[in-house]
């Protein structure tokens, strides 16, 4: 294959990478427009006047995880501090603890966002108000909720704790 084809065929191939990425982080952005989570979230913390703030994290925080995924190679940060001992003779130690640390604060917030946009979608189509007046339940819909909520967290812990991921059973 001539030398020219092959860096058409690059070109192609990156025009459409960038094509499908912007529009995957649209529809992202769509749907939590169309829900209206941002201000919803500006509203309970009551930082309204802050709402673009808000949102400009969101996109900055899309943007950076779309890099990292894709150049997974410049997101090793462990690798850095490792070769270069910067804890000392426990440095392995240390760094295991704060990957650990930093990996339970971003699943609980990311299990907090996930929680959010679901329940803002449910709450979009009316669909728990419906559903509840369907079945006639009255009271205690809140421990319903949260009922579900700890079910969720149950068997996602035992999942991570048995080590189901690593073998799909």
């Amino acid at each position: 294959m001539p030398e020219r084809f092959v860096f058409l065929k690059q070109i192609f191939l990156g025009v459409c990478g960038l094509s499908f990425g912007f529009l995957a982080s649209a529809g992202v952005f769509t749907v939590l427009v169309s829900v209206g989570l941002i201000p919803r979230f500006a509203g309970k913390m009551h930082v309204a006047r802050k709402v673009f703030a808000l949102e400009e994290a969101v996109v900055l925080g899309t943007i950076c995880g779309g890099f990292l995924s894709v150049f997974s190679e410049y997101g090793h940060l462990g690798g850095f501090v490792l070769s270069r001992q910067i804890f000392g003779e426990e440095t392995v130690l240390i760094w295991k603890w704060i990957g650990s640390t930093v990996l339970i604060l971003w699943g609980f917030f990311a299990g907090m966002f996930v929680g959010c946009l679901a329940l803002a979608i449910a709450e979009m189509l009316n669909s728990i108000p419906i559903f509840a007046r369907r079945i006639g339940f009255r009271h205690g819909l809140g421990v319903a909720i949260a009922a579900a909520a700890l079910g969720k967290l149950l068997g996602s812990l035992i999942y991570f704790a048995r080590g189901i991921y690593l073998s799909g059973m």
